[in-house]
């Protein structure tokens, strides 16, 4: 996987133990090092004209999934920032960071199925990450 290099914490109980900025650091580099690599997928995929216009429909539904997500976790960032929940220390960093992390040769090479696999781990591990920022943002939620 094209994000193996990236630190993050194996488990529930240590990513809990990272602190508000650095996990929600974390969640957009995951989100933005996925940009391309998407993108790339879509363009592969689109070459392949046995497959169904749904297979095609939804690979693009994804990508702009992940867009919006990036979008709405940059959003809910700067809300926190503005609340003083965290410092503005995450200015910038998501999207200078991300694109160090660039589709390599390697992930160009991978088969459809690894890449969904590498996929499917980076969206469990965000969503993991983001449940365990709501809580501590919003801990009435009886996390």
């Amino acid at each position: 996987c094209h994000t193996s290099g990236m630190l993050t914490p194996n488990g529930k109980e240590y990513a809990q133990k990272i602190p508000r900025e650095e996990l929600t650091h974390l969640i957009l580099k995951l989100l933005q090092a996925w940009k391309e690599p998407l993108s790339h997928f879509n363009q592969h995929i689109e070459n392949h004209q046995e497959l169904p216009d749904d297979s095609l429909s939804k690979a693009k539904q994804i990508s702009n999934m992940v867009h919006e997500l990036k979008t709405g976790v940059e959003k809910v960032t700067e809300k926190m920032q503005s609340m003083g929940i965290i410092s503005n220390s995450l200015n910038g960093m998501a999207s200078s960071e991300g694109t160090s992390l660039s589709i390599s040769n390697e992930a160009n090479m991978m088969s459809d199925s690894d890449f969904i696999h590498c996929f499917r781990r980076d969206s469990n591990k965000v969503q993991s990450y983001l449940k365990i920022l709501k809580c501590r943002i919003m801990p009435e939620n009886s996390c």
